[in-house]
């Protein structure tokens, strides 16, 4: 069953304005089968195959005479090598579209694209299913916390009942996951973490210990919602603080994890500079820290974390999936923990965001929203608590209780 994603309308206009597409994005959330409906009856070749990959890594010169464009290339990453014939190709033939590119790794071929192909392919990132694609909504705008946008989405509304917000968070965003609800939860994550371990980290990385390399993760997922420290992280897992640094870019740049920038400018003295880390797959994060069902989820202590990592994921692919790969969500904290959850930056507005998991929104979720209003040459748009009430209402002013279905 094909799940109709988001981001396919920035793939058709990416390939009306560049020779070549690139997907990517973490293993497994479906580039591969969106990139063959968008693409059709193209040519498809996938780098998994050995053969096929001994070919592009030792006839890389010839490739593209077996293949010719216009094709479809999955798990590019392991041939980074055909990057200067994709451009030599795009040069000569000036046509838009000519190759359509997969990968689940970013860090070991950015470098190529950047070198290779610059000016010449766009580049758009694939998570998981967000809510909206799981409950078959159409509408595909940002979220952003204002008027227009809550009236339109409103109009597209589908009512998700709190109790499968959890499941939803528990289980996570992998299509097959949801596609197939009798899938075991903890077989599927136990092969996921394996196959990511095995084939992108260690044969991509060459990270030597993938025990500690596991421990890691899950030390990472554990933290999800807090400020990175990663002194504490590399003592607790037994590794160097260049070890840490060096394996929480592997994370990041194969997108398992988010680091959320904090909202500083030259006139806020006292914001932190740190940035918060959260995994961007809530189902895998329970895998990790071992939150064997949704109903001890919501119980637990660390609900709240889950849920403002679920929230943050939504939002982020929310702004992923119309094409913007660098989306403006940010946080704000000062040296006296005075915090706001997020921040959204939009046309030289800040549009503040509380997340709570309680379904009794108040006043005082959002008191913190004032801090804007001493930030000299900040203006504050309108905000709110994302939250599981069920109604959109105003709390004061122009900020109110969001329920989650409005993401």
């Amino acid at each position: 069953m094909y799940i109709k994603r988001h981001i396919e309308n920035s793939i058709i206009k990416t390939a009306k304005m560049f020779g070549a597409v690139m997907v990517t994005g973490p293993r497994q959330v479906g580039k591969t089968t969106l990139l063959k409906n968008v693409t059709g009856s193209m040519t498809y070749v996938t780098l998994d195959d050995p053969i096929l990959l001994q070919s592009a890594v030792n006839e890389s010169g010839t490739f593209f005479k077996d293949f010719p464009p216009p094709v479809f290339i999955d798990e590019i990453q392991y041939a980074p090598n055909l990057f200067p014939y994709i451009k030599m190709y795009i040069d000569k033939e000036k046509i838009k579209g000519l190759f359509f590119l997969s990968g689940s790794q970013q860090f070991h071929m950015m470098k190529n694209v950047s070198e290779s192909l610059a000016g010449r392919i766009g580049i758009l990132h694939l998570l998981g299913l967000s809510l909206r694609e799981m409950r078959g909504i159409e509408f595909s705008r940002p979220f952003l916390p204002e008027d227009d946008y809550f009236k339109e989405r409103r109009d597209n509304l589908k009512e998700t009942p709190y109790k499968d917000i959890w499941h939803i968070i528990h289980r996570g965003s992998m299509p097959e996951l949801t596609a197939n609800p009798d899938f075991d939860w903890q077989l599927y994550y136990a092969a996921y973490v394996k196959t990511y371990i095995e084939r992108d980290v260690r044969e991509l990385t060459q990270v030597g210990d993938e025990v500690k390399f596991l421990k890691f993760m899950t030390v990472i997922a554990a933290s999800s919602g807090q400020l990175l420290n990663l002194a504490s992280v590399s003592r607790d897992v037994g590794i160097s603080p260049p070890t840490a640094e060096r394996w929480l870019s592997i994370l990041r740049t194969s997108g398992i994890v988010h680091l959320l920038e904090p909202y500083y400018n030259n006139l806020t003295k006292r914001a932190i500079k740190t940035p918060k880390v959260y995994f961007l797959d809530t189902g895998l994060m329970a895998y990790l820290t071992r939150w064997p069902t949704p109903e001890t989820l919501q119980t637990g202590a660390q609900a709240g974390a889950f849920f403002e990592s679920f929230v943050v994921s939504e939002i982020t692919k929310s702004y992923y999936n119309t094409g913007i790969l660098e989306p403006p969500i940010y946080f704000y904290r000062d040296k006296e923990q005075n915090e706001i959850d997020l921040l959204i930056h939009e046309n030289g507005t800040l549009y503040p965001i509380e997340i709570k998991k309680h379904a009794d929104p108040g006043k005082n979720d959002v008191a913190a929203f004032a801090l804007l209003d001493k930030i000299p040459g900040v203006r504050r748009g309108s905000g709110g608590v994302v939250c599981m009430y069920d109604h959109l209402i105003t709390l004061k002013g122009e900020d109110r209780a969001i329920p989650v279905n409005y993401l």
